[in-house]
């Protein structure tokens, strides 16, 4: 019976959730609030509080369609991807789990049912693995299932290995929750090379795993001792890639529809015929990773899990330059990822955008460098010779100079049968290394994270006071039964006030008061369903039991709030100034400040960001009530609330309204009245990251603060340009006057003789005229005893002065000479007898009448 991947992954949850099964999304592949992941890498990741027991969710048995990537740390695929049948650095987990519901009988009855039943598998073309010990899960199996004894095979401890190490028995750590499992095998046929398991040929292709029930049955002491554990559960796994294989009648997860899809679509993109070769299956299989891994807000870095992605990206790209790709084209195959995954894919169809931008700037990056890079290392590789290892300083120098990670040279090199000098290469990262080591990523040890079974119930909701017991005390992650002055600790209550940090928003401080006690809390945070109240005893004593008056700190709680709310109004407004692509990737709503990080392609404009801060003062000044409603997270999507991929919800779920501008799903602290807020004012924009934008802003005082010193600033920016602007006017005009004095030597040359006099006629072209008085002045007092006219055009005009001196103004008055002038150029004017100016339009008249100067003077002298 052929089903696509899309009808195997619908068909699993329909399954189970008709077995009373809870149908949980895929979380993110971020895991959230575990350090110990690089990546979510199984189905039971988001699960892990609940079976520790940190966590109680309002059902026992849950299903998932889990997306997983095992591309870094423990779990590394990326060197079998493309050369084997089944390894990939993205999968799909189906699952279904049991939190102290049912256990071993019904995990493997439904298991049974639904690969012979809905699935229709042959059964004698299955056979199953039971740990050696488990007898119980072998009578299952045997006695109630029907699966004959021969086709049940148990396996041991790996020999010299130490007692439970085994393929079919399981455990979270050393120590903590742990049990046997047993696996469900198919048998692709005798065609196939490969053994049972449990043979020397169990590392063949023809029985493959395709179904693992863990039975979480003991917790393990650091002594080695196994001790029941009162409520055992189920975790199960399937991965959906190797049952579509079965289903579609193919024995390579690369034959499926999926994947056949990808194929196709990479080889027309690259322009390339032959769809069996190796580099188009590690395309097809890399850009589901990327392509997800960005949807969960991962962005290409040189750190964490940024460099996994942007090593998973290079060595995609690399393939494609193999089979002759020009150009940029990896971030062409996202649309038809989308299309292909089904309702695996919606997420990503509304992020398309946003992921095939980021792609494509890092595959033209990374571009850049290739080429160089490929030759560097193909002559390296040319001149090995016999020795087919490359040295480990070649390889960091391709790391460190032209972005090749270790495996993708380690690729290239494999594929010409040579090996690199990997602690060579890792004796020059030890810096890098060391660094990171510091910066204490992934490094948590998650089983010694404290265990409180309280269940805290908060009530801060409507105010921030109230009465409690104290339900445990740890001080160093011990727990205590009291505390003296002085002690910093961890006080979990009953029930409290204190709102613990989520969503962005921190954690409440204040106090917890007794008859003989003074706890000050400076942070307060989650602790499984327990709620932590993080600070210290600054007075007396404080003991297990006590009754305690629990107070928050109302004036800064206010003030988060406020942040808060505005949070929301700006996500809004976000999505109507520039689209609907726009989704939070990350927010931190403090006293002071907040900060909201979103997906965007590019920097924001002055425009677009006032057009923002417009859109959220005026629903500020709208007033809008912040309404808050408890429902069923379905009618919550169907009302229109946004809900942040990647964020868990329980089934019932807080929706916070402010008007019909903003709906969002939300369990935090929040204003009353949009109109609280006050006044909303972005202080900064920023990328953080390849298609991440970070906005930082205030409200109320804060805003108000900030705008006054704006204000300031600019007052005082504008009393320095304005002294500025006279300085260079004083300077301009100094510079203007030496200028004049040069134009008034220059002119000097001109002077002739009528009647015995010294007479100067000069026309000038673009000169300044407010200097040609100053050139007049310097013109007289050179001549000492003489007249003078100078005219100027400038801007399609003419200026006209005229000049004489006083022992000779009873015969020439600069008056008559200059209005004889003027009159010939359009103008008239007048003046003083010893100075005088005047203006005309007629710049073409100009020469003439200049020329008219010597006979009229001559009729006088």
């Amino acid at each position: 019976m052929y089903m696509s991947t899309d009808e195997v992954r619908n068909a699993f949850l329909k399954f189970f959730e008709s077995k009373g099964h809870q149908i949980v999304d895929s979380s993110s592949l971020v895991p959230h609030d575990d350090p110990t992941l690089l990546f979510t890498n199984a189905g039971m990741n988001q699960f892990k509080d609940c079976f520790l027991g940190l966590e109680k969710r309002n059902y026992t048995r849950a299903t998932t369609a889990q997306r997983c990537v095992r591309a870094g740390g423990k779990h590394n695929d990326l060197e079998n991807v493309g050369f084997t049948a089944r390894h990939h650095t993205f999968f799909e987990m189906l699952g279904n789990f049991s939190f102290g519901d049912y256990f071993k009988e019904d995990a493997i009855s439904f298991a049974w049912e639904f690969l012979t039943d809905t699935l229709k598998l042959p059964k004698d073309r299955l056979l199953v693995t039971v740990y050696e010990t488990d007898d119980e899960a072998f009578e299952i199996w045997n006695k109630q299932v029907g699966v004959p004894a021969d086709r049940i095979i148990r396996i041991g401890d790996k020999k010299g290995g130490k007692p439970y190490e085994s393929d079919n028995f399981w455990q979270m750590g050393d120590t903590g929750p742990c049990g046997p499992c047993t696996e469900i095998f198919y048998d692709h046929g005798e065609h196939i090379w490969g053994g049972r398991p449990g043979t020397p040929e169990e590392d063949g292709d023809r029985f493959i795993e395709i179904w693992n029930n863990v039975f979480m049955q003991f917790n393990r002491h650091a002594d080695g001792t196994m001790e029941p554990l009162p409520k055992p559960s189920v975790d199960t796994g399937m991965g959906i890639e190797r049952i579509s294989a079965i289903m579609q009648g193919v024995h390579s997860n690369y034959e499926i529809d999926v994947f056949q899809t990808l194929i196709k679509a990479a080889a027309e993109v690259i322009g390339y015929e032959d769809l069996s070769n190796q580099s188009l299956r590690v395309i097809a299989d890399h850009i589901r990773s990327c392509s997800f891994l960005i949807v969960d807000g991962v962005m290409p870095s040189n750190e964490g899990r940024g460099y996994v992605l942007r090593r998973i990206i290079r060595r995609a790209v690399r393939h494609g330059n193999k089979l002759g790709a020009q150009g940029a084209f990896f971030y062409k195959l996202v649309g038809t990822l989308a299309s292909v995954m089904g309702t695996a894919g919606e997420e990503l169809k509304k992020q398309q955008a946003v992921v095939e931008k980021v792609l494509r700037i890092e595959e033209e990056n990374f571009g850049r460098t290739l080429e160089r890079g490929m030759t560097i290392l193909t002559e390296a590789l040319d001149n090995l010779g016999d020795e087919k290892v490359l040295d480990g300083e070649t390889v960091f120098k391709l790391y460190d100079t032209y972005g090749f990670p270790a495996d993708l040279t380690n690729d290239v090199a494999r594929e010409r049968e040579f090996a690199i000098d990997e602690e060579g290469f890792e004796k020059a990262m030890e810096a890098q290394r060391q660094r990171a080591r510091e910066a204490g990523q992934f490094g948590t040890d998650y089983n010694a994270a404290i265990k409180v079974d309280t269940n805290t119930e908060f009530c801060g909701y409507t105010g921030t006071e109230g009465s409690s017991t104290v339900a445990a005390m740890f001080v160093e992650g011990s727990e205590v039964e009291a505390l003296s002055a002085g002690d910093k600790a961890i006080v979990v209550l009953e029930e409290t006030p204190f709102y613990a940090e989520s969503g962005g928003q921190c954690g409440d401080a204040g106090v917890l008061k007794t008859s003989s006690g003074l706890f000050k809390v400076e942070d307060t945070q989650k602790l499984g369903n327990a709620i932590a109240h993080h600070g210290e005893l600054t007075e007396g004593v404080l003991a297990k039991g006590d009754d305690v008056a629990a107070t928050v700190d109302a004036e800064r709680r206010a003030a988060i709030s406020l942040n808060h709310s505005a949070t929301h109004l700006l996500h809004a407004a976000l999505r109507q100034v520039l689209g609907e692509h726009v989704t939070q990737k990350g927010s931190l709503v403090k006293p002071d400040n907040l900060r909201f990080d979103f997906s965007h392609l590019e920097g924001m404009t002055k425009a677009e960001i006032k057009q923002v801060e417009r859109l959220v003062n005026a629903q500020i000044r709208t007033n809008h009530v912040i309404e808050t409603n408890v429902m069923d997270i379905e009618s919550a999507k169907a009302k229109g609330a946004m809900a942040l991929f990647g964020e868990k919800y329980d089934d019932e779920v807080r929706v916070l309204s402010m008007g019909e501008f903003s709906t969002e799903l939300c369990g935090g602290i929040h204003a009353s009245n949009t109109g609280d807020i006050g006044l909303f004012k972005i202080t900064s924009e920023g990328g953080i990251a390849a298609g991440i934008r970070r906005i930082e802003a205030v409200t109320g005082e804060a805003a108000l603060d900030a705008v006054e010193a704006q204000a300031s600033q600019f007052e005082a920016k504008l009393g320095d340009a304005a002294s500025k602007a006279k300085s260079l006017e004083k300077e301009i005009q100094q510079l203007k006057d030496k200028l004049a004095a040069v134009e008034s030597a220059n002119i000097m040359g001109k002077v002739e003789q009528i009647g015995g006099v010294q007479v100067l006629v000069a026309a000038l072209e673009g000169a300044d005229s407010k200097n040609l008085r100053t050139m007049m002045d310097n013109a007289k007092n050179q001549m000492g005893s003489g007249i003078a006219l100078i005219a100027n055009v400038a801007d399609g005009k003419v200026g006209l002065i005229a000049g004489v001196t006083k022992d000779l103004t009873g015969k020439v008055k600069a008056g008559d000479l200059v209005k004889m002038v003027a009159e010939q150029v359009g103008g008239k004017g007048g003046g003083r007898p010893d100075m005088a100016q005047a203006g005309g339009t007629d710049v073409a008249a100009l020469p003439d009448a200049l020329k008219s100067v010597k006979g009229w003077l001559e009729e006088r002298l």
